[in-house]
């Protein structure tokens, strides 16, 4: 690093553009910097051109002459493929994010996020104009490139698909900005809208909210632009991309395959294909192996084209491979049979070999101890629970948002962190397990006022309760095996509700799955429920030495809460049997996707688990999302009492407000829409 003097401020003609000048202090060359006239102004009001600064210095100089002219806000967008999104930062911090999904009632939205945008301004108190950029998750040019290189690759085969989706193509996606600019009212002529790579946004939303001052980031999802899966570095306020690999190699599209081929929606079914996987054995894992891909050393896979049609048609599999497994794909709401029980158990211990070789990689890549993760496969809990019991890392991060949705906050925040070179704040240098992600408590709250207004159109029959007599009533009716929804605060940011946006229940039940997979969830009765623990309990209960606040881990039970199952159970007949003291929260494998809670991270739910420890001596609740199959999670207090009393679920506490269900109107509301394949 060579120290400069700074010889002053200089306009640049015939441009009028303000430039700082540098000189070396020991040599004669110089350096111009351009810079804005807010930014030169603020410089000389600062006095910051009378000092002999380095390069270091200087930066500093130009970040404070920036706050000097106001904060910088930065829009973070994600549309157009799948579960669109809104995020917005302030000076770097994150002031709110959403999905579009939560306003629009569509599930996986991917239309542009307008009404995520319109609430993310608002509860910034800023007006479109006001922004100092506009950031895009991917980049479109790329991307369409990408498209059509694959479908001349294989052309004439595949025409009909490439066809479809020109027009949306030619319609909003390739001139993103003249669409952003459509679509964003009020927007000045002056504001910049940037673009950032898909893994790149991936890459900035694992790692720059996490607690690591440095670590390895992996992110893995079905495709961006090219990239597929990418391993990166981050130091500090600096990310970079070392390796990836590319399409149509992918993790992502191969798990995506068998989810389609069990039967369930691709983006938004392979939780599902990863929920069913204990019940079956890895009959298929040598045949994946063997016949499907080239798994190598440093976790990249492979695929054999021969047996997919992802390129060439509208499906992710073809007849060669419909006959590997046994048959043809499950038709969605179809039987599930044994082979579908095998195949997804099959992919399951493949995916997590992948993600096990790739950690591996990125720790030999980049030398260091701690591990972020983003993209789509990081939210297969069961590959990261993997990766932290393999002990290859010292700790583990994941981005809650960690698909598309993330896209948003990572693309913004790649932006600040480049483009203005702003610092990383990090919310307690105390605190190893603290992070920028506020819990992923982003999105819209509603005051008590707002509550029981909407509480009064749909005639609704409520109590208002202080809030000691409210934790009370609610640990009552847990204790008596009701099913209770639970609506406080911010909503989540992410896929999974963490208790704000939630449906709790008694973990200690053998009645509580069925219960709620039946009467209040409408889905599969072979998905299991998490648990919400005292993240100071949780290793009571669990074989789980870390935090995992975003219900991103799973881990085994105890073995001294186990029950031995009745021999001669096999497949989905397991359900029935009761496998622990925590039957409702302990999958067949005796394994559980883990949610721990601190007081810090989210004080009223830690409360109420409190005060459900006092009463019974557990720590622990069943906590799934506020949301019937095929819908989102609910978003507004008019959400949360439609789906309440759509539902047989007992009783709502929703901000200072119960209410029980026998006491309702006995006619049912519409949904603001119809529900959605799920």
């Amino acid at each position: 690093m060579r120290q400069m003097d700074v010889v002053g401020v200089r306009v640049e003609m015939p441009s009028n553009q303000p430039i700082v000048l540098l000189r070396e202090v020991e040599g004669e060359r110089y350096l111009p910097i351009w810079i804005g006239a807010v930014e030169a102004t603020a410089l000389g009001v600062a006095g910051y051109l009378t000092k002999p600064f380095d390069s270091h210095a200087l930066l500093q100089g130009i970040r404070q002459a920036l706050q000097l002219a106001g904060p910088v806000h930065i829009l973070g967008l994600s549309a157009y493929y799948h579960d669109s999104a809104a995020c917005l930062l302030r000076d770097g911090a994150i002031v709110a994010a959403a999905q579009e999904e939560r306003f629009s009632r569509v599930k996986n939205d991917a239309q542009f996020p307008r009404h995520a945008l319109e609430f993310c301004l608002r509860h910034g108190a800023i007006k479109p104009a006001q922004l100092d950029a506009i950031v895009f998750y991917d980049k479109p040019i790329l991307k369409f490139t990408r498209m059509l290189e694959s479908y001349l690759a294989v052309a004439p085969a595949g025409w009909r698909t490439f066809a479809g989706i020109l027009p949306s193509w030619f319609s909003e996606k390739l001139d993103l900005r003249k669409t952003i600019r459509d679509q964003v009212p009020d927007l000045s002529a002056s504001v910049p809208i940037l673009f950032t790579e898909h893994h790149q946004a991936h890459a900035a939303a694992a790692f720059f909210p996490s607690p690591f001052r440095e670590s390895a980031i992996v992110t893995c999802d079905g495709v961006g632009e090219w990239a597929t899966t990418t391993i990166g570095l981050g130091r500090r306020t600096e990310l970079e991309l070392l390796k990836e690999l590319r399409f149509p190699h992918s993790l992502g599209l191969l798990y995506s395959a068998f989810t389609s081929y069990c039967g369930f929606r691709i983006n938004s079914g392979e939780y599902k294909l990863m929920g069913l996987a204990p019940y079956g054995e890895p009959m298929y894992e040598n045949t994946i192996r063997r016949d499907l891909i080239d798994l190598k050393e440093d976790g990249s896979v492979w695929l054999n084209l021969d047996y997919f049609d992802f390129l060439r048609g509208t499906t992710m599999t073809n007849e060669r491979f419909h006959r590997l497994f046994g048959g043809p794909p499950r038709p969605p709401e179809g039987p599930i049979e044994r082979r579908h029980l095998d195949v997804a158990r099959s992919i399951q211990v493949v995916t997590e070999e992948a993600m096990l070789r790739l950690a591996r990689h990125a720790r030999e890549v980049t030398g260091l101890p701690h591990l972020c993760l983003a993209g789509g496969v990081a939210l297969n809990c069961v590959a990261n629970g993997r990766i932290l019991r393999e002990g290859l890392f010292e700790r583990l991060w994941i981005q809650p948002a960690a698909g598309d949705a993330g896209g948003a906050l990572g693309a913004a925040l790649a932006a600040w962190h480049s483009r203005w070179q702003g610092p990383r704040g990090r919310p307690d240098d105390d605190n190893p397990e603290a992070d920028a992600m506020q819990s992923a408590l982003l999105g819209p709250s509603f005051t008590d006022g707002e509550i029981e207004d909407a509480l009064r159109i749909h005639g609704a029959v409520y109590e208002r309760l202080d809030s000691d007599a409210l934790l009370r009533r609610v640990v009552a009716w847990l204790a008596a095996e009701k099913v209770v929804g639970w609506f406080q605060g911010r909503m989540e940011f992410g896929p999974r509700a963490l208790g704000n946006r939630s449906i709790l229940g008694d973990p200690r039940s053998p009645r509580m799955q069925s219960m709620m997979n039946l009467k209040v969830k409408f889905r599969e009765s072979f998905r299991p429920f998490a648990p919400v623990v005292l993240r100071e309990n949780a290793a009571d209960y669990f074989e789980l030495e870390t935090a995992s606040p975003y219900m991103l881990l799973v881990a085994p039970i105890r073995p001294a809460l186990r029950r031995p199952v009745p021999a001669g159970l096999e497949g989905l007949a397991r359900l029935a049997a009761v496998r622990s003291d925590l039957p409702a929260v302990t999958h067949v494998d005796y394994s559980a996707r883990i949610q721990t809670v601190s007081q810090r991270q989210n004080p009223r739910l830690y409360d109420l688990l409190q005060c459900w420890r006092a009463a019974t001596g557990c720590a622990v609740l069943v906590n799934t999302s506020f949301n019937v199959r095929g819908e989102p999670v609910v978003c507004s207090p008019d959400d949360a009492y439609r789906c309440f009393v759509n539902t047989e679920m007992d009783a709502l506490a929703i901000g200072s407000f119960v209410l029980e269900r026998g006491a309702q109107p006995s006619r049912q509301i519409a949904r603001r829409v119809p529900l959605q394949p799920d």
